[in-house]
Parts: structure tokens; C-alpha cells; sequence
């Protein structure tokens, strides 16, 4: 089996480069093009041609464009790289007879009530980056090829920064903290959504009309203020010097950003567990091996 990687050196990419070497030959691509093959998905017929080039049996898209704020004055950008270049590749794909795996957001929902979100629940979108992650999915559905679309939230990595990253070292230079508080989600580890990919592959290649959107997210539910307070207690069991006292929950809209986040960004990921025999660990024991990791502990 002949698979391509794009967007090997994001969070879920690099982790990816691991789950997927077993499974067959991976060729894994970024932006930059190596020996005439272009894994930058702002170029879309150097990324077509690559494709054909390569001619896979499995596309797996890990490239996006993630700057949720950046993407409310580069609408355009934000369309080209999640929904045109996903196109192509669904595109392309479906020529070949082969798979396409990708990740969406929960961001593509409007981030009301208190349930989790199902596969089935009516997409709307509060931001530009949500429309665009939105357009890329119905592209794959409209375009007939097999596919695995991955809807997952807060996603963090060792890998890079991240949020509990950020956390600590703001709580190494601040007695205060202020952190939201009523938006509500699970971090979901790159190498968990990798090593989901890798199993689901795994089935598909035989099963095929397992084919269809899944919804991918760790256990449980937390909010920002609550996963801080964790993370800053975990580090300060740990051995950690830190200079917070004071961690303040504050509403979102105490901390305005040019574009609008959910507050309720709750996956329910049945579906997901029932049709591939998972278990998806709580969010607590991946954050905890990741510092783990971070603080060298």
C-alpha cells in the first residue's frame, strides 16, 4: 500500500509519520517541493500533478489552514488551503479508486447548548475558518471518492506549542491568571487522532463501506480554566517553581478576538467507537503524558 502524507510536519502530520510507517510505503510531504512532488496546497496543479505522480492508494491530509482569527480578514486563503485544495485532492482520489483521510473541526457547529455533537447535527459555522473547514468536507462527500473525514477538537501535541504549554510558562512569570471558563471541549492528542487513523486504515482497506464522517476526541469534558488549573497543579506536584497564585475564570466575552469560538465543543464520538471496536482514553491521561514529556518528569 502506497500512501501519501500531507502536512507532515503539523502536530497530527509528524505524529502521523509514526502510526503510518507499518502500514506500507508513506511518502510524507509539506510545503516545500523535493524532487519535483509539492505538498503546498496553495498550488493546486503542483499539488494535482503530484498526486498523479505518486498515484497512492491512500491520501491522508493532515495540511490546513488553522489561524482561526487570521482567517476572519484572509477568507480567501482560508478557502483555498481547507475546501479548493481538498477538492482537488477528493478530486484526484476518486480517479485513482483511492482513500482520502481528513480532519475537520467541531468549529464547523455553532457551538450552542450542552449536548455533544453528533455526525448527524446541522453544521453552523460561527467563523470564517469553520465556512471554510465546512466547504472542504462537502467537497469529499460531493465528489463520490472513499473517505474518512475526522472531526476532532483541541488538539495539542508535545510537539510545538500548545495550550498547556502556555500555560506554564504563564504561570512561571504571572501571580495572576485570568483563563475562560464557559467554553467546554476535550484535548485530543495528535498521536491519539494518529494512531485512530492508522487502526481505522488498517479496516477500511477491506471494509470499504465503513466509508463516512467520524467524530474523534478523547474522554470526558473540561473547560480552558479547569484544564489550567490542572496543568498548573500537575507542575506544581511536579517539582515546578511557579509564580501564579490567582487563576480567575472569565466568560469569552471578557476576552474578545476577531473571531467567534464555541462554547460548547463537545464531540460525541459513538459512532466512531461502536464502528471501529475503540476506546478512547479521558482527556486527563494523554495531557498527563504529555507533561510528562514537557517538564522531563
Amino acid at each position: 500500500m502506497k500512501i501519501l502524507l500531507l502536512g507532515k510536519n503539523g502536530q497530527v502530520g509528524w505524529e502521523l509519520q509514526r502510526s503510518l510507517a507499518p502500514l506500507g510505503e508513506l511518502i510524507a510531504l509539506d510545503r516545500n517541493t523535493v524532487n519535483g512532488l509539492s505538498g503546498d496546497l496553495s498550488d493546486l496543479e503542483a499539488l494535482r500533478a503530484t498526486i498523479r505522480q505518486i498515484k497512492p492508494d491512500v491520501i491522508v491530509n493532515a495540511a490546513a489552514y488553522n489561524a482561526v482569527d487570521k482567517a476572519e480578514s484572509e477568507p480567501e486563503l482560508a478557502h483555498l488551503l481547507n475546501s479548493e485544495a481538498i477538492q482537488v485532492m477528493a478530486e484526484e482520489a476518486r480517479g485513482l479508486g483511492a482513500w482520502l483521510i481528513h480532519y475537520s473541526t467541531d468549529y464547523v457547529f455553532s457551538g450552542q447548548g450542552q449536548s455533544p455533537w453528533r455526525e448527524t447535527d446541522a453544521p453552523a459555522p460561527l467563523n470564517s475558518y469553520g465556512v471554510s473547514k465546512l466547504a472542504g468536507e462537502r467537497a469529499i462527500q460531493a465528489s463520490g471518492c472513499k473517505y474518512l473525514i475526522f472531526r476532532t477538537s483541541w488538539v495539542y501535541s508535545v510537539r510545538g506549542q500548545n495550550f498547556a504549554r502556555t500555560m506554564l510558562r504563564l504561570a512561571k512569570e504571572r501571580e495572576t491568571l485570568n483563563v475562560i471558563a464557559d467554553q467546554i471541549g476535550a484535548p485530543t492528542g495528535a498521536d491519539l487522532i494518529a494512531d485512530v487513523t492508522a487502526l481505522a486504515l488498517h479496516r477500511i482497506i477491506d471494509q470499504p463501506e465503513l466509508s463516512g464522517l467520524y467524530h474523534l476526541a478523547a474522554g470526558g469534558e473540561v473547560s480552558w480554566h479547569d484544564y489550567a488549573r490542572d496543568v498548573i497543579g500537575f507542575a506544581r506536584t511536579a517539582g515546578e517553581e511557579l509564580a501564579v497564585s490567582t487563576l480567575n475564570p472569565i466568560d469569552t466575552t471578557a476576552y474578545p478576538a476577531p473571531a467567534r469560538r464555541p462554547l460548547n465543543s463537545r464531540l460525541n464520538t459513538q459512532k466512531l467507537r461502536d464502528t471501529f471496536s475503540l476506546h478512547l482514553p479521558d482527556w486527563q491521561s494523554g495531557v498527563i503524558r504529555m507533561l510528562r514529556e514537557v517538564l522531563n518528569k
